[in-house]
């Protein structure tokens, strides 16, 4: 039986261990970072520690699996991470102008944040992100860990998923998630849920 309960502080180091066995549109990407913490910087630590109300965990018997985390007000939650989070980072990781690795971009996002556009974040101001690992995977979990997110938040919603990652965005057009944006440049597909 797998638990879908809220995040808890305990809960920060398997943030960044999921985001890293899931970052390579949904298989792991240990091998493609040098630093196993920059993905999670970026993508899913600050949610528990800026956004832990709108935080969930999957959880069974061999501990947590995934987690569906987000922002009830993504622009609140910009700021928030221009005032509390960006800026420890940013004296720890240095810009780089021109990222040619999966490290380089990340800490190029770290000191240029990408920003949905408003026109988006207008119709749909709530955001979120799921990540499961294999063994979690195919069991009607995600369904469970969105509806459990979207009680909890009862806002409209976006999301972003890579092109590439199929899986995902079969998932999401299933769910009831309608494509609102591609961006192709990016390859990265929006959806988004009222």
């Amino acid at each position: 039986m797998v638990e879908i309960r809220p995040y808890r502080p305990g809960d920060l180091d398997k943030l960044y261990d999921i985001c890293l066995a899931t970052g390579d549109a949904g298989a792991d990407a240990a091998h493609l970072f040098s630093d196993p913490r920059l993905l999670g910087h970026v993508y899913a630590a600050p949610y528990g520690v800026l956004a832990p109300e709108a935080s969930f965990m999957a959880e069974d018997e061999g501990g947590v699996g995934g987690y569906i985390l987000g922002a009830r007000d993504t622009e609140a939650f910009e700021d928030a991470l221009e005032a509390r989070w960006w800026p420890a980072l940013r004296a720890r990781y240095p810009d780089i102008a021109s990222p040619t690795t999966p490290d380089e971009r990340m800490q190029r996002l770290i000191h240029h944040p990408a920003h949905m556009p408003r026109r988006i974040v207008e119709a749909y101001p709530a955001h979120l992100h799921i990540d499961l690992l294999p063994r979690l995977q195919g069991r009607g979990l995600g369904k469970r860990m969105i509806d459990t997110w979207r009680e909890a938040v009862r806002v409209p919603t976006h999301l972003a998923v890579g092109g590439r990652n199929a899986r995902a965005v079969r998932f999401y057009r299933a769910y009831g998630f309608t494509e609102i944006e591609r961006f192709d440049a990016f390859d990265v597909i929006v959806f988004g849920i009222g």
